[in-house]
């Protein structure tokens, strides 16, 4: 769950082509996702979930990709980095409005001290390039950042907060990045900061409800905070300290692969499979 990358070329062997408003043509090897829609061309036809706003994704896997290939484990994490770029562009064209992408957790300090510094480069190097910067405003991407950065490098918080005032204006995809991100400590801060608004009297006990506990949590930057959809990679099967308030009604998709071997067919598999979910709610059928 440790990389982010924001630049990669277009493959040349896929192609993703807008045809309506609710369906793409994907010329690639899908035919394990939609097997059964293919137009006169021979293209696969993917019609798309309407319902699916908000992805989430947990990546894995990278350190033991690089250790399977022999590759270093910053490697490894540059690696993963050009994936997310192709989630992100994936998520874009299909239309989701929400991306979040769980960068570093506040357990990931045990890692050794090498690859922690290294991620903090690379997070640096990535946010803070201006080239990266005027692709996203170009994109209309709009970014935004949870998790406790006040023990984050003075001038990774200062990238941070030029990326989030340049793109805040943007209505297109909105990224956000959970870096020292603990979803246990979203909730208890949510708690303290309501605690002390009771405190000085701008509350009363009555007045909290799930809606204003809500506006408390760090998501609520976001038109949709609850994810529609969580991916998680390597074969992992848990949530792992990531939002655990806004999981409580999310479809959980879980890959077999290492994150840094996710293809574009695999994302797109994963984002088809919300299709076949029927969310109740607790209640009946939506």
């Amino acid at each position: 769950m440790l990389s982010l990358g924001f630049s990669l070329p277009h493959p040349s062997n896929n192609k993703l082509i807008i045809t309506n408003k609710n369906q793409y043509n994907f010329r690639t090897n899908l035919a394990k996702v939609c097997s059964n829609n293919v137009n006169a061309a021979g293209d696969q036809l993917v019609t798309l979930p309407e319902r699916l706003k908000h992805v989430a994704v947990i990546m894995d896997g990278h350190r033991r990709w690089a250790k399977n290939k022999g590759l270093t484990v910053k490697q490894g994490h540059r690696a993963g980095g050009e994936k997310i770029q192709v989630l992100t562009r994936l998520c874009s064209q299909w239309g989701v409005k929400v991306l979040t992408i769980f960068a570093f957790s506040t357990e990931n300090w045990v890692r050794l001290k090498e690859e922690v510094d290294f991620l903090m480069k690379l997070f640096l190097e990535l946010i803070g390039s201006q080239e990266n910067l005027d692709e996203w405003t170009r994109d209309g991407r709009r970014v935004s950042f949870i998790g406790d950065k006040s023990i984050l490098s003075k001038s990774l918080q200062k990238a941070l907060a030029v990326m989030e005032e340049r793109t805040k204006c943007n209505s297109g995809l909105h990224v956000i990045i959970a870096i020292n991100y603990s979803g246990r400590h979203d909730i208890l801060q949510a708690t303290k900061s309501i605690a002390s608004k009771v405190k000085n009297g701008h509350l009363t006990v009555k007045d909290i409800d799930q809606s204003l506990f809500e506006q408390e949590l760090e998501t609520y930057c976001a038109e949709f905070p609850e994810p529609d959809l969580l991916i998680r990679t390597s074969g992992e099967k848990r949530v792992s300290n990531f939002m655990l308030w806004q999981l409580a009604y999310t479809e959980f998709y879980f890959a077999n692969k290492l994150f840094p071997d996710m293809e574009e067919a695999d994302f797109m598999e994963a984002l088809m499979s919300f299709k076949s979910r029927q969310r109740r709610y607790g209640g009946q059928k939506i």
